[in-house]
């Protein structure tokens, strides 16, 4: 759970201009993380956080070491598709992706990240990702990638 949370932190940072650990934990809790301000306290302090200037304010950003060892999304996601069970199930135009509670947001972060065109857009619950696609060749296509990602062939 904490290496999930410190990647929520990550992304979170990365995003946006986050100033204050109060502001941190409720964006994390938007991710569905709870945690105490003790905990934050000591993430912020193992990855190294800093405060720099991000559109006109002192907001946490993310060190120099950490910004160079940055994986790609689709690096990030094979770690994780490989790391964490999943299952792919068709709706629709809908591709949902059931995991371990926990981890929908950090797969929904790292597809997010790897910016992959046929992706219309994804919400992530608590174990349960949903990825939308304009038609259903790209819905295919990144099922397919998903699951050579995650070591199931196809």
């Amino acid at each position: 759970m904490k290496q999930l949370r410190q990647r929520a932190i990550r992304d979170l940072v990365a995003q946006r201009p986050l100033r204050t650990q109060g502001e941190l934990a409720a964006a994390l809790g938007e991710r569905g993380f709870r945690t105490t301000q003790a905990t934050i306290s000591r993430d912020v302090a193992e990855l190294g956080l800093v405060k720099a200037n991000r559109e006109g304010t002192q907001a946490y950003a993310l060190p120099p070491r950490l910004i160079d060892a940055e994986a790609t999304g689709e690096d990030r996601l094979r770690k994780l598709l490989i790391d964490l069970p999943v299952e792919f199930h068709e709706a629709g135009l809908l591709l949902v992706v059931r995991t371990l509670p926990g981890s929908a947001h950090a797969i929904a972060a790292s597809l997010d990240r790897a910016r992959w065109p046929e992706v219309a857009g994804s919400i992530a619950g608590d174990d349960t990702l949903f990825v939308a696609f304009s038609d259903r060749g790209s819905l295919q296509r990144i099922k397919r990638r998903l699951l050579r990602l995650a070591g199931g062939g196809a």
